[in-house]
């Protein structure tokens, strides 16, 4: 009948199975990392109250919490450690009885070579000031200082069983001199997830509250400033030159330019982590009634996956197998 359309392109998403089958862009557990917090000296995970769902383990329920992350078939787990002691230089992190080097062996003794393991390697956590390295006498961030820490750190984690120490403080250099300190001590095996695009954002302000920030004003003179898209891609590939295995972009959501930019412009896979104000609008937009909590849950994990991710942290990570398993 003239005037009707000769393509139709509504024929493919007619029913489910065909919707499947045409599906451009797919997700899988494997694809999934899950980000963890363990606390010291906790008797009972505590609640963070900005994102709901989430707690602070102790390291017992963190063991528990890791065997179903291998169980559900995830990629991996990042941890962070909270100590119950700060100071000027973090020196809690560096330490091989520190919370975040003990819950990373005991994680490896759980679940062996069934999940990648990873770890943040940065200060914030460990210092009372809350910045991601040491400060120079007039309160600025001192990168090569800083760095020196770094390595130190990479070490400790290295030998407490990590299979990637994940640098993220977004210092120059920090890829490089963390791969070198490993390559000296017989850690070549163990590989960097570098945060190599962090940008100075909005959205982290939950993760204050899980890792009991102790930060007053901002990171702005060392994360990278929102309005920048080029100076991601190129801090993307200074990492590699300094030996990144992985590279990351975060936040995913607001970047997710950025992400596609870095996929195209690169050949490692790609990592973007699900922050944690992105995880918080959904689920109190859910608890009000205003959204479908798992919809946008699936939703907002396939657009990453659609920008480029080859690798996606979220604090949803269990809860979307769930659903790809249903």
């Amino acid at each position: 009948m003239a005037g009707f359309p000769e393509v139709r392109p509504r024929r493919l998403r007619r029913t489910p199975a065909l919707r499947r089958m045409v599906a451009e862009t797919s997700l899988r557990p494997s694809q999934l990392v899950l980000p963890m917090f363990v606390g010291e000296g906790l008797t009972e995970p505590r609640e963070i109250a900005s994102m709901p769902g989430v707690v602070q383990h102790t390291r017992e329920s963190l063991k528990r919490a890791s065997a179903e992350a291998v169980a559900s078939g995830l990629g991996g787990v990042m941890l962070f450690g909270l100590p119950e002691t700060k100071d000027a230089t973090g020196s809690a992190g560096i330490d091989p009885a520190g919370i975040l080097n003990v819950a990373i062996t005991d994680v490896v003794a759980e679940v062996g070579d069934g999940l990648s393991v990873m770890s943040d390697l940065c200060l914030d956590e460990f210092t009372d000031h809350g910045h991601c390295g040491v400060l120079d006498p007039d309160g600025w961030v001192d990168n090569d200082r800083t760095l020196e820490l770094y390595a130190e750190m990479a070490l400790a984690q290295a030998a407490a069983g990590v299979d990637l120490v994940a640098p993220s403080g977004m210092m120059d250099g920090q890829v490089g001199v963390v791969r070198r300190a490993l390559d000296a001590e017989e850690h070549a095996g163990v590989g960097i997830l570098a945060y190599s695009a962090k940008y100075a954002s909005a959205f982290f302000g939950p993760f204050r509250e899980a890792v009991n920030s102790s930060l007053v004003g901002d990171r702005r003179t060392y994360q990278q400033d929102p309005a920048n898209r080029l100076e991601g891609v190129r801090e993307v590939r200074l990492d590699i030159e300094e030996g990144a295995d992985i590279v990351m972009v975060k936040p995913a959501l607001a970047y997710l330019d950025v992400l596609h930019a870095v996929r195209e412009a690169v050949e490692v896979p790609v990592a973007a982590y699900n922050v944690s104000g992105e995880y918080a609008m959904v689920e109190a937009a859910a608890q009000r009634g205003w959204i479908d909590r798992d919809a946008a849950m699936m939703e907002t994990l396939t657009a990453i996956r659609r920008a480029g991710a080859d690798v996606i942290l979220s604090y949803w990570a269990l809860d979307a197998v769930r659903l790809l398993d249903a």
